[in-house]
């Protein structure tokens, strides 16, 4: 990657050290947008375009324009500009393979990043360091280190950034943390996170890489391995990609890129279940995997086969929290969180609020306020739209990186304990594994180089 390109923290500060000491900022938080003018649009850019991209990217032309896209791969890369030009009536985009061009430009307030997790950390820190606030899918990390390393940028540029965990924007889950805050199920002794389940694959052997797609460039910092694809064909969310590959999708099931379920829907359920039990004043101590399955053959925390899906396929894993409530992550029954008390128990997931104190809201509704009280503010539906007023008021958003890590340090913990397939002890003010070596080296990655993040 060459130097010259790469947004870094030498320049971030000699930027800051040129403006003088008012100007905390890089120059696109004075923009007016952010400064003084709250009816001023703010100008966007998004970062890989695939499924959840488009998904986010339509969510911001709601309140933002959107002036340039990126992706590696030229296909998605076209048909998303396009779709801006055709469906949503606006100017057509400036696209990019490189995501650093969008970085170098000095009229972007703000990035939307959903790239495959691999990238997350990099692309996100670059750009708080090239003056952007950003708004990065989750889950947000590769690694526990990586989390650690995102904080301590927020924190030294000011950044305002947005992790997509945008359940905490849906009425359902801002009426559950209402209704456990206001004692409708008495005091919370019990958390089940229900992620489902998927299939392992086949042996998935090597094939020519799509036209269109630079596979080097996907790759970015992981390590350099040979295409694989299977002939058959998604259908449905994530259509037109190859069923089984080790690319668009499914990368989600390879530790090199993601974290399978644990991550994937642990970043939603698990999280739902932790804002529930209260970030603030609890945290995890004991991880232990009780029934599991790997997607193959592993060999000292490492999967043996490279042909093959390799995180958890099933998985029970009990969390050991440390002012005493219990936390089953599974992959077991429907997809959301059962939150249970000394007075009762409900059930929530996006389209289901279920469970006696869930129908008592009809003879006794929550009280006016409750939900602003939660969501910290006037409530929106539209989890970018969230990201925007909080460019606006400086202040971090609902989805905040600090309790977005702790409660993902829990999944990466989790696989982590499956990988070696014992307990580990977690200490939650160091953030670091206690006593096991071997487990703590699973903490963070070397990038590839040529994809390192610059400090």
């Amino acid at each position: 990657m060459p130097r010259s390109r790469q947004p870094n923290r030498r320049r971030f500060l000699q930027t800051v050290s040129a403006a003088g000491a008012a100007a905390v900022l890089p120059a696109s938080s004075d923009r007016i947008f952010a400064a003084d003018s709250p009816n001023e649009r703010p100008v966007f850019a998004s970062i890989g375009l695939r499924n959840q991209g488009w998904v986010i990217t339509q969510s911001a032309l709601e309140a933002t324009d959107v002036v340039a896209l990126a992706d590696v791969d030229a296909n998605i890369l076209g048909a998303t500009a396009e779709k801006m030009v055709n469906e949503k009536n606006t100017k057509r985009p400036d696209t990019y393979k490189d995501y650093r061009s969008i970085l170098e430009r000095d009229d972007i307030d703000a990035v939307l990043i959903a790239t495959p997790d691999h990238w997350h950390a990099k692309i996100a820190i670059e750009a708080m360091y090239a003056g952007k606030d950003v708004y990065c899918e989750k889950p947000l990390t590769l690694t526990i280190a990586e989390g650690k390393l995102i904080e301590k940028v927020v924190k030294e540029t000011g950044r305002v950034f947005q992790v997509g965990t945008m359940k905490r924007s849906q009425d359902n889950f801002l009426k559950a943390m209402a209704m456990i805050r206001g004692g409708r199920i008495g005091d919370l002794k019990r958390v089940t996170c229900g992620l489902k389940d998927f299939q392992p694959s086949p042996s998935i052997p090597v094939a020519d890489v799509p036209k269109g797609l630079d596979w080097d460039f996907w790759l970015g910092p992981a390590p350099k391995v040979d295409y694989r694809a299977l002939p058959e064909v998604r259908e449905g969310y994530g259509g037109g990609v190859p069923f089984h590959s080790n690319c668009h999708y499914s990368f989600r099931n390879w530790f090199a890129y993601s974290g399978g379920k644990m991550t994937d829907w642990g970043a939603h359920f698990v999280d739902i279940g932790f804002w529930g039990i209260g970030e603030k004043q609890t945290a995890p101590i004991e991880v232990t995997p009780q029934d599991f399955k790997m997607g193959c053959e592993y060999k000292d925390g490492y999967p043996v086969p490279q042909d093959r899906y390799n995180v958890a396929t099933t998985f029970e894993v009990k969390v050991d929290l440390a002012d005493g409530v219990e936390m089953i992550i599974t992959s077991e029954g429907d997809g959301g969180v059962l939150f249970e008390g000394t007075k009762g128990r409900f059930f929530v997931n996006r389209g289901k609020l279920a469970g006696k104190p869930a129908e008592d809201l009809a003879s006794n509704p929550l009280p006016d306020g409750a939900i602003e009280e939660v969501y910290g503010g006037p409530h929106t539906p539209n989890h970018v739209v969230n990201l925007i007023n909080s460019m606006r008021s400086r202040e971090q958003p609902i989805s905040d990186v600090w309790s977005h890590n702790q409660m993902l340090e829990i999944c990466h913990l989790s696989n982590i304990a499956m990988r070696l397939n014992r307990s580990l002890k977690w200490d939650p003010s160091k953030r670091e594994i206690i006593g096991d070596d071997q487990a703590s080296s699973f903490m963070s990655r070397e990038n590839r180089k040529g994809f390192e993040i610059e400090m």
